[in-house]
């Protein structure tokens, strides 16, 4: 065989030129340090037992990041033998979540069943997990088989070059030429290499044969990129490597380098598990400069969804609406003619059609909705969380302001004051200045703290504080408890529209929806954070909001403080300037802007008056 690089034909991805980064997880790993690397796990779902005969598919979901399988042949045995390599960092993500689609191309595709697991936890080659009930986590609905191992930094630079030298045993003997090798070497891009490749095929021929073992050369090359890098280029992506980060590179090589395990390599790219199951591609590198508003309204899905960060398992989840709501949604909120209407007495028609809405809800009639509302969220409520079964309630209402089983929401750090708490089962938004809500959030021109609280309360106080959104969506528990632990010192109602709450509303600058909207405002004293603003926002389909407590009542941080009855609102929280520090990654998520998915009793922050103290484990939190 010639030295004729042209037969080594390495696997480009779809669309990817040499020299381009691709969009491939190697290439949107952030650099790593050594002491933040945990390894690199090998995830493969091997088959599942289902209850019924269909075609499957599945997904898996891990920090930011959706890859899929193929669809299987109609069957209740899924085979699919699909696997993906997953980087894991100490401070990163660890569950992975696997989703299991029943595929339907006339309607639509229906998630059945999921689990998660940790990847530091199942190393193993061999493992069979429950399929849980998306609607009812105690329901089992299926088995799926998986393996997992996490390779250390050392084996996985040998198994790669493993990998890579197989491409060019041509006549896949095990053994490799001088020609084979220069082949590969060649592809490198580096003349020095290509220099030194004789006298490296010398090295590993230790008995002067003219051929080497791939392990022989697959351990000489490891040893040789720990002293003097080969490897200066991706010879997948094109991408130039940073010579001195050997760490990095060797991340980029072996998660960018998929091919010659024999199995089929999951397909990447999507944001969620309901997109991959759909086959919605999102480039996650353009991604990641969007809003989460824009990501569900102007990004090739089906503008209705919006993505948000669930911050147990840090992944990235959708919310589903009906498209028809959108639609309506954005030609009102998002126009200057859509708020000219609402001026000239659609208001007052929200207002009436809510509390018409409400009425309806609270009749034992409504109660046929719960399942058809269960079923429209399905994965999204946990009906195993309640603390009494469906057929407990006698109108929608009861069921929608549902109260959980005692222990489902731990409260971190529960017996510090001077830790603050997330108050409602929402999507969060966190901003250290109300400047900072405006620049990336809140696009209301009109929006103040002076007309956030009302006339009654004096708005220096909480002037260049802090401020917490927390968005409550119709699927959640909707019953909202205190954040902070404190004496309650008033509570101050506020007339107003129900406009709706979405992103859609609250992004838009022809709308203030945090200050016309109806709401009521509770001032919290407490030792530890000062004076606390604790404010419950009506919206659309929200006609009544109802208070566990009253004023000079003292609450603990978890306390149940109220609760909506039927649709989705927000409740706020406002902090004195200077006395909380919120939690990074609310911040940093808040910031892109990206909503944080949270539960009652996830830490938010702690007062800066406040000795350090070790940050609870978040995945120990249940989600709804």
């Amino acid at each position: 065989m010639g030295n004729d690089s042209s037969r080594l034909h390495l696997p480009f991805r779809h669309g990817q030129r040499p020299g381009k980064a691709s969009s491939s997880s190697s290439s949107l790993h952030k650099p790593l340090t050594a002491d933040h690397f945990a390894g690199i796990a090998l995830l493969t779902l091997r088959s599942a037992e289902m209850k019924f005969k269909d075609k499957w598919l599945a997904c898996v979901s891990f920090g930011e990041q959706t890859f899929r399988t193929q669809i299987s042949d109609q069957t209740d045995k899924p085979v699919w033998n699909s696997e993906k390599k997953l980087l894991l960092e100490k401070d990163g993500p660890h569950v992975a979540r696997i989703s299991v689609f029943e595929t339907n191309t006339v309607s639509s595709n229906t998630l059945v069943g999921y689990c998660e697991i940790n990847l530091l936890e199942y190393l193993t080659q061999g493992e069979v997990l429950d399929l849980l009930n998306p609607s009812s986590s105690d329901l089992i609905v299926g088995k799926i088989y998986i393996s997992c191992s996490v390779e250390d930094p050392v084996e996985t630079e040998k198994s790669f070059a493993r990998r890579i030298l197989s491409i060019v045993d041509y006549n896949q003997d095990g053994m490799l030429s001088l020609s084979e090798f220069s082949d590969l070497i060649n592809a490198f891009g580096n003349r020095l290499a290509a220099e030194k490749k004789e006298e490296l095929f010398k090295a590993a021929d230790k008995n002067g044969d003219g051929v080497v073992s791939m392990d022989e050369l697959a351990t000489l090359l490891a040893s040789q990129q720990e002293k003097e890098p080969l490897i200066t280029c991706c010879p997948v992506c094109g991408e130039v490597l940073e010579v001195s980060d050997k760490l990095n590179n060797m991340i980029h090589l072996t998660l960018c380098f998929d091919e010659g395990t024999g199995n089929q390599v999951m397909e990447g790219g999507f944001l969620t598990d309901t997109q991959a199951s759909y086959g919605w591609m999102f480039k996650l590198s353009e991604w990641v400069h969007y809003s989460s508003y824009d990501v569900g309204l102007n990004s090739g899905s089906s503008a209705s969804h919006i993505v948000v960060l669930d911050r147990r398992s840090k992944t990235l989840v959708e919310e589903t609406i009906d498209s028809k709501i959108v639609l309506s949604m954005r030609a009102i909120y998002q126009s200057k003619i859509g708020i000219g209407l609402m001026d000239k007495g659609a208001k007052e028609f929200l207002l009436s059609i809510s509390e018409k809405q409400g009425k309806k809800m609270n009749t034992t009639e409504s109660a046929k909705d719960i399942p058809k509302f269960v079923d429209f969220f399905k994965g999204q409520i946990n009906l195993a969380e309640a603390k009494y079964p469906v057929e407990h309630f006698k109108t929608f209402n009861e069921f929608f302001v549902r109260e959980l089983k005692p222990g489902v929401r731990p409260i971190a750090c529960k017996e510090r004051d001077d830790v603050a708490i997330c108050g409602a089962d929402s999507r969060l938004m966190a901003f250290t200045t109300v400047d900072d809500s405006k620049r990336f959030w809140i696009k209301g021109r009109k929006f103040s703290m002076k007309g956030l609280l009302g006339p009654e309360i004096s708005s220096n106080e909480f002037d260049h504080g802090s401020l917490v959104i927390f968005r409550l969506a119709p699927q959640d528990y909707h019953r909202f408890h205190s954040p902070v632990s404190g004496t309650i010192e008033k509570f101050i109602d506020i007339p107003g529209a129900l406009y709706t709450v979405n992103p859609i509303a609250v992004n838009s600058k022809y709308c203030n929806v945090f200050t016309e909207n109806k709401r009521v405002v509770s001032i919290i004293s407490t030792a530890e954070f000062g004076k606390v603003a604790f404010i419950a926002i009506g919206a659309t389909m929200v006609g009544s909001i109802t208070f566990s407590k009253k004023a000079g009542d003292h609450v603990k941080k978890g306390d149940e403080f109220g609760y909506f009855s039927f649709g989705g609102s927000t409740v706020i929280c406002v902090f004195e300037k200077d006395s909380i520090t919120i939690d990074e990654d609310l911040l940093a998520n808040s910031a892109r802007p990206l909503e944080t998915l949270v539960c009652v009793g996830m830490k938010l922050g702690v007062a800066k008056n406040s000795s350090n103290f070790e940050l609870p484990n978040l995945e120990t939190f249940a989600i709804n």
